[in-house]
């Protein structure tokens, strides 16, 4: 059962609650099943890697976590500032998201 959510890959995102508070960031990855994100430069946690052909010296690397979609809210296009979500049917009869402060539509 996939759940419907109010974030998808590439928003721009504002963190609410959590370690990220007040930090901003582009969407990496979502992930419907545990209702999580993965955003750019947010969250980040050191994890400890094997020497590779990638990286032959091994050592520390820092890496995104994911944070609940619950901690995050949407960028306003219009004014930058974090809105609500809300469904309307747009122009060409689809369902679209718009911005609750401004009315603006999401692309």
């Amino acid at each position: 059962m996939s759940v419907k959510l109010h974030i998808k890959k590439g928003d721009m995102v504002f963190v609410i609650a959590g370690d990220g508070r007040r930090q901003q960031g582009k969407v990496l990855a979502v992930d419907p099943q545990n209702q999580r994100a993965i955003v750019e430069g947010v969250n980040m946690c050191k994890k400890a890697e094997k020497p590779n052909a990638k990286n032959p010296q091994g050592g520390f690397t820092e890496k995104e976590a994911p944070i609940h979609i619950s901690n995050l809210q949407l960028l306003d296009p219009k004014s930058g500032k974090p809105t609500r979500i809300g469904r309307k049917i747009g122009a060409k009869g689809k369902l679209v998201r718009y911005a609750k402060k401004s009315g603006e539509e999401i692309k």
